[in-house]
């Protein structure tokens, strides 16, 4: 059985967290929600508002300036980074590869919360990493190096890597920003699948329809650090997202997508 279902009670709690880099101003502030297995949480915001380190908070890779996030119950700063690893995988935005490893080595080291220090990857390792590429549709990239593919393959080839480590949440910082339109769409059908199998996703991005059509709920971070969360249909409003991004956006049904839609007007007017 998947690690993500039989671990369906754990949940994310970000109690009044705030974030603040040395010597700057306040990111954020006061960010609070949770989280469980098998719920889609969409973060939006304007350039520059605190998403992407919002996320890293969450991935253990920045600490907050007060507040604090619990997993299971209990806190995440007293936690190893072994076990926040087997409950919290990440996809950053950008990956710049070091070495040029074949892709499914690649993605088999997403398997190294469950592994000793000098332990050498083993067939079960590399049985997940192939099951994750396949899951991905991109199988055929496992020979690969992965310094010889596109910015839009390693962002698949990294959310393979977060499926090969199991953990019961994924995070996701734009995750469909370098792919095309097709592979977009294929993406977001992954992610909609992820949390039908029981993964907790939480991702950002810059386009309202994309979070519109995951449906879920919906963490809306302003200009000024604050956050409003929430389903997303209650959320994600015309008058709401037409401020946060400073430029008139339209909400409306269509009976040929048999959803809403979030777009710009005509730009000749």
């Amino acid at each position: 059985m998947d690690k993500a279902v039989r671990n369906a009670d754990i949940k994310i709690d970000v109690c009044d967290i705030s974030f603040a880099y040395p010597g700057c101003q306040t990111v954020f502030s006061n960010i609070r929600f949770s989280v469980r297995p098998g719920q889609i949480v969409c973060i939006l915001g304007p350039n520059g508002a605190g998403k992407t380190t919002l996320l890293n908070c969450l991935a253990n890779l920045a600490q907050p300036k007060s507040g604090r996030i619990v997993l299971g119950g209990r806190p995440m700063d007293e936690m190893q980074p072994r076990e926040i690893a087997q409950i919290i995988g990440y996809v950053p935005q950008l990956i710049e590869p070091s070495f040029a490893f074949a892709v499914i080595d690649y993605v088999v080291t997403g398997c190294a919360p469950y592994m000793n220090i000098f332990e050498r990857p083993g067939r079960e390792h590399y049985d997940a990493a192939y099951k994750a590429l396949r899951k991905m549709g991109i199988e055929h990239l496992a020979e690969r190096s992965y310094m010889h593919i596109s910015g839009g393959e390693r962002q698949q080839v990294a959310i393979s890597r977060a499926l090969a480590q199991r953990p019961s949440f994924i995070l996701m910082d734009e995750p469909i920003a370098h792919l095309d339109c097709g592979n977009q769409v294929n993406v977001l059908m992954t992610v909609r699948e992820m949390a039908d199998e029981g993964y907790g996703i939480l991702l950002t991005t810059h386009n309202p329809d994309h979070a519109l059509l995951l449906g879920g709920q919906a963490a809306i971070i302003d200009r000024s650090g604050s956050m409003r969360f929430g389903p997303g249909e209650e959320i994600l409003t015309q008058d709401a997202l037409s401020q946060l991004y400073g430029t008139q956006l339209n909400l409306f049904y269509s009976q040929a997508l048999s959803r809403t839609v979030c777009a710009a007007p005509r730009l000749d007017r």
